[in-house]
């Protein structure tokens, strides 16, 4: 999950007679992309996200996710080096989170995997403030566009990780500590060869099973309709999860889920968007 090297950078402090810098800090000027010529081993975001949180701690496996490398525009990497401290979190494998310190109080957290650039996420968490919001990702514009949507809307109940969700469940999760996972418009990983790299397979729900409280919701959302199948026929299979539609099939779209941009776009396409609810059963 190594960024590119050619990746946009966040500015570093200006130097006096360098243009648009006041010999502090440079002017960001919003919406415009961040390039500066990074020294050798200097890190991309030094009080930041980590390019690789985990390293080589763990075993290389086949990954449900692939970064993406665009632009971080000016105001994403402010908003990484002035909350990533506060609100980030790396996903190390290190240490066992304590959600309770990492929120700063005892509400139910749900986790949520995979946010894009997080105005969905920053809509729910505004709409449900007693909720805490994990929020997974290996995105950086996404990270900071979040965390910059956090910031101004005022939504304390939102943390950012950044990593392996896998090794964020196994590794820093305890048993029984969510009450809700989100995994919505994952990687449809479409050509058949790739389908092993799906997330929402046995495996992966039995892990997650372990971290969810009995009870707890599992809320998947895809536009492609194979993997909407996958889904379904894999959560029906596994013994730790029951559908919370009476039909055994598809849910309609829940009224706290809102419409994406993304999900727009693909419903004028012509796209099927199919929810899926299924909640842990007691063990």
């Amino acid at each position: 999950m190594s960024e590119s090297l050619n990746a946009p950078e966040v500015p570093r402090p200006g130097t006096p007679g360098q243009p648009g810098t006041d010999g502090a800090h440079p002017r960001h000027v919003p919406g415009v992309s961040v390039r500066h010529t990074r020294a050798k081993g200097e890190p991309r975001f030094p009080d930041g996200p980590k390019a690789d949180p985990a390293g080589s701690h763990f075993e290389r496996r086949i990954r449900s996710f692939q970064p993406r490398r665009s632009r971080v525009t000016a105001g994403q990497a402010d908003a990484l080096q002035r909350l990533w401290p506060k609100w980030g979190l790396d996903i190390d494998g290190q240490q066992v989170v304590d959600l309770g310190e990492l929120f700063g109080n005892g509400n139910p957290v749900v986790l949520e995997i995979g946010f894009g650039m997080g105005e969905a996420t920053a809509q729910m968490a505004a709409a449900d403030p007693d909720t805490n919001v994990l929020a997974v990702d290996v995105h950086t514009p996404g990270q900071g566009n979040l965390l910059n949507l956090a910031d101004q809307n005022g939504l304390s109940n939102v943390r950012v990780a950044n990593g392996d969700a896998i090794i964020l469940l196994r590794e820093m999760l305890a048993p029984d500590s969510l009450d809700g996972l989100r995994v919505y418009f994952p990687d449809p990983w479409p050509k058949k060869r790739h389908h092993k790299r799906r997330l929402i397979q046995p495996e992966f729900l039995s892990l997650a099973a372990t971290r969810l409280k009995p009870g707890a919701l599992l809320h998947c959302a895809t536009d492609w309709e194979p993997y909407a199948e996958q889904m379904l026929e894999v959560l029906t299979g596994h013994p730790d999860f029951e559908n919370t539609q009476a039909d055994g099939g598809f849910a309609p779209r829940p009224r706290f889920r809102p419409l994406t941009r993304f999900e727009g776009q693909g419903l004028d396409k012509g796209h099927v968007v199919n929810d899926l609810l299924f909640r842990r059963v007691q063990p």
